[in-house]
């Protein structure tokens, strides 16, 4: 599903990113999904990050990779969530879940940002 435009421009790749993670973090909360946690990293060398984590109505804990492009050349944003991208996204996940006492439901969301506008692909792969 596409969704209506998104500025995200702006200075740096660093501020352009964090513009990127605000605009869908907007979008993911007006879906009704509440904020756990932003910028989950591993400890140590090697590790994983997840950009954010968030629980949805239903008790499902989602974690979000966040991925904008300027141009859909190269396949655009989706095309950069390679498998070892999510390779890193599901470590840090299972150590994020290693602090519950009960692991919830979950699963691996990813916003695009491209174009002018938000696409959020739920479910776009899973632990296996």
């Amino acid at each position: 599903m596409v969704f209506p435009q998104i500025k995200t421009k702006v200075g740096t790749s660093k501020q352009a990113g964090d513009a990127a993670e605000d605009a869908a973090l907007r979008y993911l909360q007006q879906a009704g999904l509440r904020l756990l946690e932003r910028n989950y990293r591993t400890p140590g060398r090697g590790g994983g990050e997840i950009d954010l984590i968030l629980r949805a109505p239903d008790g499902t804990t989602v974690f979000v990779e966040v991925r904008q492009r300027q141009s859909v050349s190269h396949g655009g944003a989706a095309a950069s969530v390679s498998s070892a991208k999510q390779r890193r996204i599901v470590f840090a996940a299972r150590h994020y879940l290693l602090r519950l006492r009960q692991p919830p439901p979950c699963r691996f969301d990813v916003v695009l940002l491209e174009a002018g506008g938000i696409e959020w692909l739920q479910a776009a792969f899973d632990a296996s």
